[in-house]
């Protein structure tokens, strides 16, 4: 049987049927992993979610020492920084507990969720469209992966730790609530998993010939500019060092993007002679 008879021969509602068994095993191992978190969620927030709210963070021991060793740095120090949450709102706590569990289930499941659809889709494709999209699917989880560990370990603890730092006068004390805190936290994380998908969207891009390295060449100049204002959008700091930090792995994704799609086409100088 050739490749992709079988799915030829299945009605549009065996296709429904297939995909409807698919969802079914996406929703249940979601569901699942989502109830085994929300047991042991407690733990988590003290010892993960909560970790940046201390000036023990690994980020800011690091910072610590790289600026003590540079004179000419501004001075990084984890001294009594501690940021305290509060809750103002009765049910915020049961309502953050479940859909933290959840946010955290479907990232941990991500590989798996792809490895479902992949199956649904397989069946279709030659074998050398396989082996394009399989390598699509892992760079695509890996680099969600890296994206996620940035925003968590570099990206949001910049961004606390100024915000949190911040007075428009020293007469107004900063309360910081639980919710205001959990939204800033999976919102640049997430923001950041989706920002290392570039090289991902190039690369399918160049694929289709609709993206070529000239491009990136053309449009570098703009692009600095645009990705530093990006920086300072995610990390609101006038500190050049925290604002490098957040940059220059945003350009370096740029890069690597402009390596990952084919050159620019060549104007074939002879036949515009000709014409």
């Amino acid at each position: 049987m050739a490749e992709g008879d079988h799915l030829e021969e299945m009605s549009f509602w065996d296709h429904i049927d297939a995909l409807r068994g698919v969802l079914v095993r996406m929703v249940v191992v979601l569901v699942a992993v989502t109830l085994g978190l929300f047991f042991v969620m407690p733990s988590i927030f003290d010892k993960v979610i909560l970790a940046p709210c201390h000036g023990d963070f690994v980020l800011y021991r690091l910072f610590e020492q790289m600026t003590a060793s540079v004179p000419w740095l501004p001075q990084f120090t984890t001294a009594g920084f501690e940021v305290e949450l509060i809750n103002i709102k009765l049910a915020s706590q049961f309502f953050i507990h479940m859909s933290s569990s959840f946010w955290l289930a479907l990232v941990l499941t991500f590989p798996l969720m792809l490895y479902f659809l992949w199956t649904f889709i397989a069946p279709a494709l030659y074998p050398r469209e396989k082996r394009g999209v399989k390598t699509a699917f892992l760079i695509g989880c890996l680099m969600f992966f890296i994206g996620v560990a940035v925003g968590y370990f570099v990206v949001f603890p910049v961004t606390l730790r100024f915000l949190a730092d911040y007075h428009v006068s020293q007469l107004v004390p900063n309360q910081i609530s639980l919710d205001s805190y959990m939204d800033t936290f999976l919102m640049l994380i997430f923001v950041m998993g989706v920002i290392f998908e570039l090289p991902l969207v190039a690369w399918l891009l160049g694929s289709l010939g609709a993206l070529h390295r000239g491009f990136f060449r053309t449009y570098r100049r703009h692009a600095v500019i645009v990705l530093l204002a990006l920086a300072a959008i995610i990390t609101p700091t006038g500190d050049p060092f925290t604002l490098m930090v957040v940059f220059l792995p945003i350009y370096l994704l740029y890069e690597i993007s402009a390596y990952l799609v084919p050159k620019s086409p060549e104007i074939d100088t002879e036949s515009l002679t000709a014409d």
